[in-house]
């Protein structure tokens, strides 16, 4: 008789425990142990404990490969599902394997894990599990299913509501608590306040501040105060929520005609914006060129907007141009807000009236808020890391090396997806409730993908192919490299161990059938994008891998963790204009700009909207932490320590860094960095 001694850990999350029976069969490679269903003394599977049981088999099952786990419910009890961290065998022989689960385990559901190290599918040997792994993935093609709702958007996961999610992928109870928690505060203190659904226009801007009492930041209360001013206008073009659209200008487009008399008062003291425009250094001065930076704003331009209450929405398709001054500031220099110019399309100037002014770097600041959500934000962040994780859970077993380096990047993606879809883009719905309804914004998202191009998410070329690499207080681009060398130099370490050489990447189907998926439902096989379509070298892998980790992670961050701080206060941008952007110079004042906000009901709704986006939950997974010891070999957990060690002490540098700012930059402090999208 051969004893299995087995240490069974349930999750230390809420609710993790069961009262379920919990059975187990073993199978090595001489044979499999009979059903044997786990029972000690008292509560077996509470939540946070280890509880040791043994299995009996007549003889030795060899080499361990599988453990099979079945739940059958426990009288007729509600639904308890269970949390099982890992299962830890020794066998007769004295070894120890480990079985990784660290997922969520249904009644009647039926789990086998894998244990010992990552392998590749040309690594396996043994019949069981070669025939294994086709079963496993046949199983996860048929649970993981692509569906298209648009023909020229990505594709998504086929799952329509939450209830439909496998338990593995849904938000553990007390995130969804939590989500139901601020919902309930924040309707009861509008509705406290009669905010809430109200068709009252604002009397004053200053009343603005006193929708949320209980939701206050350093940063929301600096905005309220400093929205006004040059400065602050041309610092959130690159540190606020979109740092992704400002480039440098050493050319004027045909269609912004700008001249020298417009803007030579707003320039260094003998120069013009012909010299300002040039790059490289003066010889005479050392006043190094090329402070000409450019916003453009076409991709919205003939988009339809919405009709409320009878009345056409308006959102601008402008053109802004900025200038790094001597104090090494970045300003707005001149502002066309729609593309076409014509009499009736003026060129705004900070020399205009203050409302004049106030009203053209709210229009253009508008429609970038908007161009944020709905391209940097969902779709190069939420619908990306969607099409990045459904293609991980059909085309790699949980046994693949990647399989395991990625899937904690994402943790509850899908079902965060189902809630946006839900709740931001259908009709009716918060984003869809602004100047663009659903199809306006589903028209703005294909326009984007159509020219999405793979060197855009990589941020080391995005910076170069915009000019950014000398601008100065660019936070967004320096913190991003710095992690972005981080993430790269961890992947490639990964990467390396499991693929010595370019052959073993050649040799992996799972690995070829995972890009082949990206690239065909993801960027819709567009070549000229320059995504891979297969991977011929280690190098391309580690690459295309920085890229994910990156996107969902760090880039999700820069567009998400601000949005509260900045776009809670609605004369900052907002998504919904109500009037169109003044025609003639000289007529506006500030009841024109309480005219064009939001009314009070929408307005609140908006607001409510960023502070759902931006909340920290307390179960957070921050990026660099893999509380879920998938890999079982020393070398790869040694390589997690490390990764895990440079975030800390970047951390530390920002948090310095921060502590001398007047405005701060903590959105890229890894502290702050989710591991995956969850909100």
């Amino acid at each position: 008789m051969a004893d299995y001694k087995l240490k069974v850990t349930t999750g230390d999350m809420q609710h993790a425990g069961t009262l379920d029976h919990i059975y187990i069969i073993l199978f090595g490679t001489e044979g499999q142990s009979e059903r044997t269903k786990l029972d000690n003394p008292g509560i077996d599977f509470k939540t946070g404990t280890t509880r040791t049981y043994t299995i009996k088999s007549s003889l030795s099952l060899g080499k361990l490969l599988l453990v099979k786990v079945e739940k059958d419910p426990f009288l007729v009890v509600p639904e308890d599902e269970w949390y099982c961290t890992k299962i830890e065998v020794t066998t007769p022989e004295g070894e120890d394997v480990v079985f990784p689960c660290y997922r969520w385990i249904s009644r009647g559901e039926m789990v086998e894990l894998r244990g010992g190290k990552a392998m590749k599918v040309f690594e396996e040997e043994h019949v069981l599990m070669i025939e294994h792994r086709k079963k496993e993935l046949n199983l996860r093609k048929s649970l993981y299913q692509w569906a298209i709702t648009d023909d020229k958007l990505p594709q998504n996961s086929h799952f329509q509501d939450i209830s439909e999610l496998p338990a593995e992928l849904r938000f553990s109870a007390s995130r969804s608590h939590e989500i139901h928690r601020i919902k309930r505060k924040t309707g009861a203190e509008l509705m406290f306040k009669g905010l809430a659904g109200s068709n009252k226009e604002w009397k004053d801007i200053t009343d603005m501040k006193k929708i949320f009492g209980s939701k206050k930041t350093t940063m929301s209360e600096y905005v309220s105060e400093h929205w006004k001013e040059d400065e602050f206008f041309g610092f959130q073009f690159l540190n606020a929520t979109n740092p992704n659209v400002i480039k440098r200008c050493s050319e004027l487009p045909p269609n912004f005609p700008i001249t020298e008399e417009m803007v030579k008062p707003f320039l260094k003291n003998g120069s013009s914006l012909k010299m300002e425009m040039e790059v490289g250094m003066n010889s005479d001065s050392g006043w190094q060129k090329g402070h000409i930076f450019l916003c453009d704003q076409k991709i919205m331009d003939g988009i339809p907007t919405r009709v409320k209450d009878g009345n056409p929405l308006h959102m601008t398709a402008g053109l802004c141009l900025f200038y790094v001054n001597p104090e090494k500031k970045l300003i707005p220099l001149a502002i066309q807000l729609q593309q076409n110019p014509s009499e009736q399309n003026p060129i705004f100037l900070p020399s205009d009236t203050e409302t004049d002014w106030l009203l053209a770097k709210l229009f253009f600041k508008s429609a970038d808020l908007l161009e944020c959500q709905a391209v940097h934000h969902l779709m190069n962040t939420h619908h990306l890391a969607e099409v990045f994780a459904v293609a991980a859970l059909r085309c790699f077993p949980v046994i693949h090396p990647l399989y395991k380096l990625l899937i904690p990047h994402f943790r509850y993606t899908l079902h965060i997806n189902i809630m946006a879809r839900k709740n931001l883009l259908g009709s009716d719905m918060t984003l869809s409730e602004g100047s663009f309804e659903e199809e306006g914004l589903t028209e703005l998202m294909r326009r984007a993908l159509s020219e999405l191009t793979y060197s855009s998410l990589c941020l080391p070329e995005n910076i170069t192919a915009r000019g950014l690499e000398t601008i100065p207080n660019f936070y967004y681009r320096d913190d991003g490299l710095k992690l972005w060398n981080f993430i790269n130099s961890f992947v490639r370490s990964m990467v390396e161990l499991y693929y010595p050489s370019d052959s073993d990447v050649c040799k992996d189907t799972e690995l070829q059938e995972w890009i082949d998926e990206i690239f065909t439902h993801g960027f819709l096989r567009n070549k000229l994008s320059g995504f891979p379509a297969c991977f011929n070298t280690v190098q391309e892998v580690v690459k295309f891998i920085t890229m994910v980790i990156f996107t969902v992670s760090v880039q999700h961050a820069a567009v998400s963790n601000g949005q509260f701080d900045y776009h809670s206060w609605m004369p900052n941008g907002s998504i919904m204009m109500r009037k169109p952007p003044p025609a003639t110079k000289g007529q506006s004042s500030m009841k024109t700009l309480l005219e064009v906000l939001p009314n009070v009901g929408d307005t609140v709704k908006f607001a409510t909207m960023t502070w759902m986006l931006s909340t920290k939950y307390t179960d957070m997974v921050p990026l660099g932490t893999y509380p879920e010891e998938l890999f079982d070999e020393p070398v790869p957990k040694q390589m997690i320590k490390e990764f895990k060690a440079e975030l800390f002490y970047l951390s530390e540098e920002i948090a310095a860094r921060n502590s001398k700012l007047e405005v701060p930059y903590p959105y890229l402090d890894p502290a702050q960095i989710e591991n995956s999208v969850t909100i």
